[in-house]
């Protein structure tokens, strides 16, 4: 078989490196990948949002499958306009990826079947939210409503600082048309959570949990990343909690689908907050979260090309998803300045060095036979323990022999924090 898979990110490179365990597989191509994936996959120098070259590439060389790492592509339709050319494709259609490229959409759709979130209000005026800042006290969450590549999220604590995000979005346009209409919405404490699902249409599979951590800096301080670690599973993640979710989020999500008429088939991302008022939900997102996906896949036990087949033909159903019993640890390593401006070029070494773990790479590129950075998150250093700490300590033990200049990595990933 041929697979193609889109994307440039760690994601991408977990996904291949796991898709490989199958051995029906001959080929992989990755479209645009890294300077990692390259040792794994050919690597066609086709963006994530060329869906039209994407198309007749995957036409051209008769790929069985293309699966959708990135979410800008889902939502410019990717899915569908391959399956009209009768090419499989893995991840949701255009209709169902504006659960995550629009949050007013996402809200509508949680309110509308009562499953629970955040209260919130939607505005497409500046003035009419300047005129609401604390509208739900502080801190107080603002969301551009479109893709911003996870960085569409301000937590404001005063006033001044809601004033700010607001005009930076709204007029700025930091986010481009992304901060056009704005998601404001009451602040939960509790801790974060990431379920990630299997879905098909008649059926959604919980993933082994997960605990993303987006602050850029320990504590959970500074601006929100695309993510500076994970762990699998969450350790806050027992078994009332995981029956809560299913009984008051999942089902009612995939019954909501069937009321709406949304065939949605790929991956859900549940973005949770355990609150001392139960879980809720704070996103959706979909398709395999970044760096969730990491951790997640290296504890997944059954062959993920069956999975994701399955899912494409509605019959997921039929396949025993199995996890490992280890534990795994992801910690991201970032170019100086990320989450914002931040040099690349710069070369990476000590890789060689690296033993126990799993490197991930997300923003890197081969330039005169060196790697270097191409990115802000530059490497995902994943390892596997039999206990939690285990896996921490061999996942930081690993981190400390990679060098570039600037990089910067939180120092907490593994540890519970309270919001």
């Amino acid at each position: 078989m041929k697979i193609a898979v889109v994307g440039s990110g760690g994601r991408e490179h977990a996904i291949i490196w796991k898709l490989l365990e199958n051995k029906k597989i001959d080929k992989i191509f990755a479209l645009p990948g890294n300077g990692g994936i390259s040792q794994l996959a050919e690597c066609i120098d086709i963006g994530a949002d060329k869906i039209d070259e994407i198309c007749d590439f995957a036409e051209k060389e008769a790929v069985d499958m293309v699966v959708v790492g990135p979410e800008v592509p889902l939502a410019m339709g990717l899915v569908d306009m391959l399956n009209e050319r009768g090419i499989k494709a893995f991840g949701p259609d255009k209709n169902c990826a504006q659960l995550e490229a629009s949050k007013a959409f996402t809200k509508e759709f949680l309110e509308r079947h009562n499953i629970p979130t955040a209260r919130y209000k939607e505005y497409t005026e500046v003035e009419g939210l300047l005129s609401d800042i604390g509208i739900y006290g502080f801190p107080m969450v603002i969301k551009a409503d479109g893709l911003a590549s996870g960085k569409g999220v301000v937590i404001a604590e005063n006033a001044e600082d809601a004033e700010k995000a607001i005009r930076d979005m709204m007029e700025l346009k930091v986010f481009g048309d992304a901060g056009s209409k704005i998601v404001v919405e009451e602040y939960l404490s509790g801790i974060e959570a990431s379920c990630l699902c299997f879905v098909d249409e008649n059926s959604i599979v919980p993933m082994a949990s997960a605990q993303d951590y987006k602050r850029v800096f320990d504590g959970d301080k500074g601006l929100n990343t695309g993510g500076m670690g994970t762990y699998s599973p969450s350790l806050m993640f027992t078994d009332e909690i995981e029956k809560e979710v299913r009984e008051n989020i999942l089902e009612p999500t995939l019954a909501g689908f069937k009321k709406d008429g949304m065939k949605f088939k790929g991956v859900l991302f549940v973005g949770l907050m355990l609150t001392k008022d139960g879980v809720k939900v704070i996103e959706f997102n979909n398709r395999f979260g970044d760096p969730e996906t990491q951790s997640v896949l290296s504890r997944l036990d059954t062959d993920l090309y069956s999975i994701l087949d399955a899912v494409t033909e509605n019959r997921l159903s039929e396949i025993d998803i199995k996890w490992k019993e280890e534990r795994a640890v992801c910690v991201v390593m970032a170019s100086e300045g990320y989450p914002e401006e931040h040099p690349t070029g710069i070369e990476i070494t000590g890789l060689e060095d690296v033993e126990g773990a799993v490197v991930f790479h997300a923003g890197t590129k081969l330039s005169d036979g060196k790697l270097v950075t191409s990115g802000g998150r530059v490497l995902c250093v994943t390892s596997m323990g039999k206990t939690h700490d285990e896996a921490r300590a061999l996942a930081y033990k690993n981190v400390e022999k990679i060098q570039f200049k600037g990089a910067h990595y939180r120092k907490d990933i593994g540890l519970i924090i309270e919001k």
